[in-house]
């Protein structure tokens, strides 16, 4: 099995380039989607945040509301470091679990926004960064998911910078260009993935 830490800047596309590698055969673990699975109504990880933030972040229906937490927490390193250390190891737990379930010969893509931000890159085999300019993101965050500038410098600037991704990568696929030059670097990317996947290991 080879792990795979799969990163990128909010508005870089990552979330393109893994599609791409799951329809090569990838077993994509996403990471995102798992933090919403975690807080479901019934779960232990929502009584914890609604025991730590109150009733008010839960919406009428039982449901999180992100909306209002993400409020809470955004501008407060403190209670954003509280959520985290109640959602992060039980997405870690259940990550585990489905990297497990994956296989001996599978390439597990784990897909992790924050993987530079947490220190996450020596948990895998190969890191693979999804690289974008600024412009280039804040053009897609305000063109393509209608946020205003401010909001979405302010995303950006709370993550780390290019720089700091970079220097964790050992694969970075450049997608400042249209989607036609992103899939030859995505194609390439998995087959020096399957290269290192098949050779031995260290006894």
């Amino acid at each position: 099995m080879l792990s795979v830490g799969l990163t990128g800047g909010i508005g870089a596309g990552k979330s393109e380039v893994s599609r791409l590698l799951d329809s090569y055969g990838a077993v994509v673990v996403d990471a995102d989607k798992i933090a919403r699975e975690v807080v479901e109504p019934g779960t232990p990880g929502l009584a914890a945040v609604v025991a730590e933030f109150g009733e008010e972040i839960l919406a009428p229906d039982g449901t999180l509301d992100r909306p209002r937490l993400g409020a809470v927490v955004f501008g407060d390193p403190e209670r954003r470091k509280a959520l985290n250390a109640i959602v992060h190891p039980l997405v870690g737990a259940r990550s585990a679990e489905l990297q497990e379930a994956a296989g001996e010969d599978a390439i597990v893509v784990h897909d992790v926004p924050l993987l530079a931000e947490n220190g996450l890159a020596p948990l895998y085999d190969a890191v693979v960064v999804v690289d974008a300019s600024t412009e280039t993101r804040l053009d897609r965050l305000v063109r393509l998911r209608g946020m205003d500038e401010a909001e979405a410098r302010a995303r950006m600037a709370a993550q780390a910078t290019r720089e700091q991704r970079l220097a964790v990568a050992d694969f970075v696929i450049d997608n400042d260009g249209p989607l036609e030059e992103l899939e030859p670097q995505v194609a390439e990317v998995w087959r020096r993935l399957e290269e290192r996947a098949r050779r031995p290991r260290p006894a």
